[in-house]
């Protein structure tokens, strides 16, 4: 496996600078003193970390897919439930967590199982709202394998609702995206929904 170029080595260094003393700032403004040993290096941990959740801004689809598109014959629903996923607001930048629920009618091509969670955690991985999380994996989905239908369904409990604001922590979100004949069929839309079943699993458990 190739290593980082150097060029590439630096401009992640020089990013990362950025962030920290952004994070730096941050904790300053608050009232905090950042040379008090709890948080000498919290800043260039929270750069680290803030990298990795939006890690789906340096991915494209190419990129997550590699190449994992198969032949098949089968047209029956292929289904990939109980994906769990992170993300983080675009209003306030507080995660919000929960399950993806991927189907879809084949139409000549299929993906390799995994590449569904990999799409979810791609576009998981940038500043989002959920609802259209749900439409960016259907609609990815669908570019790659031009299937006869895609549905995606996502449930998720919102930090940004929970921690502040109305602060209801018992409130859950969920969200969908249908296209093709998951759009256009009640037959399709109740297969779909009677295979993920009904939702009674904790988000937290």
């Amino acid at each position: 496996m190739s290593k980082p170029s150097a060029d590439k080595i630096t401009v992640i260094s020089d990013h990362n600078h950025g962030l920290e003393q952004a994070y730096t700032n941050i904790l300053t403004d608050i009232g905090e003193d950042t040379k008090r040993e709890g948080l000498v290096d919290t800043p260039k941990r929270a750069a680290k970390a803030i990298r990795y959740l939006t890690g789906g801004y340096e991915q494209s689809l190419d990129d997550v897919i590699n190449g994992a598109v198969f032949s098949s014959d089968n047209d029956n629903m292929v289904l990939v439930k109980n994906i769990e996923f992170f993300s983080q607001c675009e209003h306030h930048m507080l995660p919000f967590l929960g399950y993806c629920h991927v189907a879809y009618y084949p139409n000549g091509k299929v993906l390799g199982l995994s590449k569904l969670a990999r799409i979810v955690d791609m576009y998981a991985r940038r500043l989002q709202i959920q609802e259209n999380l749900s439409k960016q994996i259907a609609d990815a989905i669908n570019d790659i394998l031009k299937p006869r239908g895609v549905a995606v369904q996502m449930t998720a409990i919102h930090m940004c609702m929970m921690m502040r604001g109305v602060e209801k922590h018992s409130s859950e979100t969920t969200t969908s995206a249908l296209v093709g004949e998951f759009k256009s069929s009640e037959a399709a839309r109740q297969e779909f929904l009677q295979q993920i079943g009904p939702h009674n699993k904790p988000i937290f458990g």
